[in-house]
């Protein structure tokens, strides 16, 4: 999830960038899903491969999409298996349907398991020896796949990222891998697609795009141009959030939501996130715990800690939520930032402990023992964390409470 970040020596001089990468097309409005025909046009394939979850199916979602699709006279097949936290078997599996269907473009719409199972398999379709993929010892170089993906939930930001998130099985955890490869060639986002969303999905996937934005915003690799996406996602988070949860047919809400999502995700996919999804990642692969829920209850735990060394940023980020002005008070900043991530739980109806989830006290050891062994998200973190204090951490989460 790391910006790239690169150093070239030319001549006597080493010259250090970062790259801003997002995907060729993105499209944001009311009724954009109608526009998808003319971007699979573009591609001129012979066969369609829908990837979504069994939930965007019963809602109608995909047959609306096949509907849009039919004036190409192209032949459709459909792969619906994804309920939960996808693993890399599904992956395998749904590649192995793809490459029996002999399609030649995918097009993904769910939330954000769908998008990541859609644009993993669009990269890696044609590829020998998956399992090296997976693990990491190889990255993707190309997609030779054409890949469109369509959110219908407003938090991953799947669908401008270049990374995805899968359940390891046999280690009991899950793992990203991450490749500009990943990216879509088109990410169209319509609103209109995440009425249906439930409240609970909904308010998890939102704290996730929040965390997403808040995690890139202190992110060592951010840059000028990601803090300008984090600091607008976090602001229309804040104003929309609670509208979409408990008022999911408002447009508005739903509309504002999806911005702080599509911004989260460019921010994500170019500064990286951090500690929050260090520690989240244990949680998905031991219990199962949903992605964004494990987020949200962790984050104000983790920045407790975390947020000492950035102080000046908490400032700032209590002016996007619109909790107060702490210019002249700084170091009150970051408990008015801890309280209202502590709140915002309690507003959504989302867990306020690890014990509350089912989370054994005696397995915090083996969790703060994983979570300090991603690296690639810790180091992005601006503060050293060693594995005693994300055991501590772990403790304050499973307790709850301020």
């Amino acid at each position: 999830m790391a910006v790239i970040a690169n150093a070239q020596k030319q001549g006597e001089r080493i010259v250090s960038f970062n790259d801003f990468q997002i995907p060729s097309v993105i499209r944001f409005g009311e009724g954009a899903l109608a526009t998808v025909k003319e971007e699979v046009a573009k591609k001129n394939p012979s066969k369609l491969f829908i990837i979504s979850d069994k939930g965007v199916a019963q809602a109608g979602l995909v047959e609306k999409l096949t509907d849009v699709l039919k004036s190409l006279q192209l032949p459709v097949e459909t792969m619906t298996d994804i309920a939960g936290e996808p693993s890399f078997g599904l992956v395998e599996k749904t590649i192995h349907l793809l490459n029996q269907s002999e399609a030649d473009m995918v097009i993904g719409i769910g939330g954000g398991s769908a998008l990541d199972v859609a644009k993993a398999s669009a990269a890696l379709h044609d590829k020998q020896n998956l399992p090296s993929y997976f693990s990491g010892d190889k990255v993707i170089e190309n997609r030779t796949t054409p890949c469109v993906l369509l959110p219908t939930t407003s938090g991953t930001g799947a669908e401008v990222t270049k990374n995805a998130i899968f359940a390891d099985e046999e280690a009991g955890l899950k793992r990203g891998i991450v490749s500009p490869a990943l990216l879509p060639d088109a990410a169209i986002v319509d609103p209109e697609l995440t009425v249906s969303c439930p409240a609970r999905v909904t308010a998890a996937s939102g704290v996730d795009a929040f965390t997403h934005a808040i995690e890139s915003y202190i992110s060592t690799n951010a840059t000028i141009k990601t803090r300008i996406y984090s600091e607008k996602s976090m602001k229309l988070f804040a104003q929309h959030i609670t509208n979409a949860v408990h008022n999911g047919s408002n447009i508005e809400g739903r509309t504002g939501m999806s911005w702080a999502s599509l911004l989260g995700g460019v921010s994500l996919a170019n500064a990286g996130v951090g500690a929050v999804h260090a520690m989240a990642y244990p949680l998905g692969g031991t219990y199962h715990i949903e992605h964004g829920v494990a987020n949200a209850l962790l984050m104000p735990y983790v920045f407790k800690v975390i947020g000492k060394t950035c102080i000046d940023d908490m400032v700032n980020v209590a002016s996007f939520l619109e909790i107060g002005d702490y210019s002249k008070s700084k170091h009150d900043a970051l408990d008015a930032v801890i309280g209202y991530l502590i709140q915002l739980l309690q507003d959504l109806n989302l867990p306020t402990s690890l014990k509350e989830l089912g989370v054994k006290e005696a397995d915090l050891p083996d969790l703060a023992e994983q979570a300090s062994q991603v690296k690639r998200l810790l180091s992005n973190t601006p503060y050293r964390l060693s594995e005693e204090q994300i055991l501590r951490i772990y403790e304050d989460a499973y307790e709850g409470g301020e």
